[in-house]
């Protein structure tokens, strides 16, 4: 996912291991997506639709 995001957005992206399942995508400290909420992990492509939309 982090390659995508790079490739869509042309920027570094650092992935942050976590614990029990937290899954969140975040942007200059601004969350974007969360796993909680969603249930799931981002399709292919939505993890990087999301730096759009920010």
């Amino acid at each position: 996912m982090s390659a995508e995001i790079e490739k869509a957005t042309g920027q570094e992206v650092t992935l942050i291991g976590g614990s029990g399942g937290i899954f969140e995508i975040r942007a200059d400290g601004n969350l974007l997506w969360k796993k909680e909420r969603g249930g799931a992990f981002p399709a292919d492509g939505e993890g990087a639709a999301l730096f759009s939309q920010s």
